[in-house]
């Protein structure tokens, strides 16, 4: 795998985590964030933590 692959494929993983913290009440930019520098680590994290209940105000 080149150098420019690996670097998509951890983008697209980045965008695929965003999309999955929505669903559960989380920043998606936060977590694209953090996809980033973790990568598959977030995607776990995404998985194992629980859902986000909103505040009420």
């Amino acid at each position: 795998m080149t150098e420019a692959g690996y670097f998509v494929g951890w983008g697209t993983l980045a965008v695929i985590n965003a999309g999955l913290a929505q669903p559960k009440g989380r920043s998606r930019l936060a977590w694209w964030l953090v996809s980033l520098l973790l990568g598959p680590l977030a995607t776990m994290l995404i998985v194992v933590l629980p859902e986000v209940s909103p505040s009420k105000q």
